[in-house]
């Protein structure tokens, strides 16, 4: 289903291999330029983990790639990933 206006969406690698670093976006359209099939050109407003619009940017992806938010809190409700930080060693007294 492609985003509406409106929609906020988490941008990964899935949706383009440009974004290693994942992006929260608020869609302000879709165009209707022709592209590869499955691909949209989408013009919209990047979020800070706040939610707040940080940079208006025009994003070419992948539509099966994105994952749909009702808001940028939804994404703080998703299982994350967490590096152990590393092991330290107690020193000895001696």
């Amino acid at each position: 289903m492609l985003p509406r206006s409106g929609d906020v969406l988490h941008v990964t690698r899935a949706a383009s291999v440009q974004f290693i670093d994942p992006l929260l976006f608020r869609v302000i359209r879709v165009h209707d330029w022709p592209t590869y099939d499955g691909w949209v050109w989408l013009d919209g407003y990047e979020l800070n983990a706040a939610g707040d619009a940080v940079e208006r940017r025009s994003i070419f992806v992948q539509v099966n790639g994105l994952r749909q938010l009702r808001s940028p809190n939804d994404l703080r409700a998703a299982p994350r990933r967490v590096n152990a930080p590393p092991m330290q060693v107690a020193a000895r007294a001696g």
